[in-house]
């Protein structure tokens, strides 16, 4: 994935477990420019607000959410359940359900389960 992208869908992530704890306004302004792909100008000039005070609320922003993550762990708790649950999905699909394969989808639930 590049970079960008890589980025992006991160953001997404941070925003989606810890948006609600952001302000109305936080929410107005990161929305606006993340999601909604406005300039940096059109978000400061709807909110009456500087070019730079945008810029700077964005910065504060992520900052904020990423100092959630870091505290919390859910979206690092989500990727490894998720990671867990593509692994469980992939070993149904081989079509024969033997014993190993049993085994191995019985430890994916139990690592499952443990992180919940």
């Amino acid at each position: 994935m590049e970079a960008g992208i890589e980025r992006i869908v991160e953001q997404s992530l941070l925003y989606d477990f810890y948006g609600e704890l952001l302000t109305e306004h936080q929410r107005q302004v990161y929305e606006a420019c993340v999601f909604d792909d406005y300039s940096l100008s059109e978000v400061a000039k709807e909110e009456g607000i500087s070019r730079q005070g945008v810029h700077d609320l964005l910065k504060r922003c992520n900052k904020t959410l990423e100092d959630y993550e870091e505290k919390l762990h859910l979206v690092e708790k989500f990727k490894k359940v998720k990671k867990q649950a593509e692994e469980i999905l992939e070993l149904t699909n081989t079509g024969c359900a033997d014993a190993e394969m049993i085994k191995a989808i019985r430890a994916h639930s139990e690592r499952i389960i443990e992180e919940l």
